[in-house]
């Protein structure tokens, strides 16, 4: 059980879940956190550990939505990056083949993308948009022939400066319509260049992409990608995807400052006894507590089939929110040890504002709840 699961969540998990979650948590632990601050401050991706995920035989696979949800946590739990790393991979790329391709596309990539053999990314994010990328897309796709010429830029595209295979979003000049496109990585006309000076997710490859008469074949279109609709599909899964992760990042921070508070002394005595230190940790400890009983029944409603948009966004802007909390709580009670990485917790304080900011920003999730509970769209 992990430090921090007060309600014992984890009891709801099947015996055969509790053993796969075991397993990645082992995993996690062995070859992820002891390396995390090293790459983070090197700003490198551990690329030796791509093959050993494939080794845990994650993706791909079909689960309940509680034991998917969990598997998110823990990796977060471990290092926010990693966790981005395989929701981009297994949960935006692989899901956009599995939701928007043909039967035949499907059986194409999706092997080798469960093996990681072949890497994902999704490009989707645009320099000039962010928010407004339904009706805002610049990237256009003019088809010609059997095949379509794809020009337009991308921006923050995870894992981009390696990926194998990029599922291209672009608007189709003839009907204005969003599409899905995979170009495989290298394709002529295709760049991607690494964004550096980030201060957060610094092990995350977010990459700039251009995309200059990039020509791809007509049996490389998502086939049942046909308007954002089916784009806007995929983010609702992986926006529940990222309140867990929240959730895994307030975890990791109240275990490092829980333990923190037991070993520092201050006036002869550990800071855990006074008073104001408990009530930090109990704060943080509440928050995790409501934002992980959100997580579980949204996933409950995602395996009942009774799973809306508003779910999925009240619980992405309302877990990131309090995840921004424990961690400014948590680099507090640690105070100036909370700066630097040998704490961990600075990686953690960092990581969170960039968790808090993708897959829709805590106002556009604000406006989709907001339409929902009222009947009034409130977007400009």
């Amino acid at each position: 059980m992990l430090v921090g699961d007060l309600y014992a969540f984890q009891g709801l998990l099947s015996e055969d879940e509790a053993a796969t979650v075991h397993r990645v948590r082992d995993f996690l632990a062995a070859e992820v956190t002891p390396i995390a601050n090293e790459y983070w401050a090197r700003a490198e991706f551990p690329t030796h550990l791509i093959k050993q995920f494939a080794g845990l035989g994650l993706a791909g696979q079909e689960r309940s939505s509680l034991l998917n949800g969990w598997l998110a946590l823990e990796m977060a739990h471990a290092d926010a990056s990693m966790a981005t790393f395989y929701g981009v991979h297994a949960g935006l790329a692989m899901g956009s083949i599995q939701s928007c391709g043909s039967p035949e596309q499907r059986e194409r990539w999706l092997p080798g993308m469960t093996a990681f053999d072949q890497v994902g990314a999704f490009a989707l994010t645009e320099p000039t948009g962010g928010s407004d990328v339904a009706a805002g897309l610049r990237t256009t796709a003019r088809r010609d022939g059997d095949t379509w010429v794809l020009n337009g830029q991308k921006r923050w595209i995870g894992n981009a400066t390696f990926a194998d295979l990029i599922v291209v979003w672009a608007r189709d000049v003839e009907d204005d319509q969003v599409k899905g496109f995979v170009v495989p990585g290298g394709t002529p006309g295709f760049t991607a260049t690494k964004i550096e000076n980030k201060i957060a997710l610094r092990i995350v490859q977010n990459a700039d992409i251009t995309l200059t008469d990039v020509r791809v074949p007509e049996a490389d279109r998502l086939q049942n990608a046909n308007s954002f609709k089916d784009t806007a599909k995929i983010l609702r899964q992986t926006r529940s995807g990222v309140a867990w992760e929240a959730v895994g990042v307030m975890l990791a921070a109240y275990g490092i400052a829980l333990k923190y508070a037991g070993e520092r002394e201050q006036f002869g005595r550990p800071i855990a006894k006074f008073q104001l230190v408990q009530d930090l940790l109990v704060r943080m400890l509440g928050n995790v507590t409501g934002s992980l009983g959100m997580c579980v029944r949204l996933a409950q409603l995602q395996d009942a089939g009774q799973y809306r948009d508003e779910h999925s966004a009240l619980a992405k802007a309302y877990c990131t929110t309090r995840m921004r909390e424990v961690v400014g709580w948590a680099r507090e009670l640690l105070a100036g040890n909370g700066i630097v990485l040998d704490y961990d917790i600075g990686r953690f304080v960092a990581d969170a504002e960039a968790l808090y900011s993708y897959e829709g920003t805590r106002e556009i999730n604000t406006l989709i709840v907001g339409r929902a509970i009222t009947g009034h769209g409130a977007f400009v």
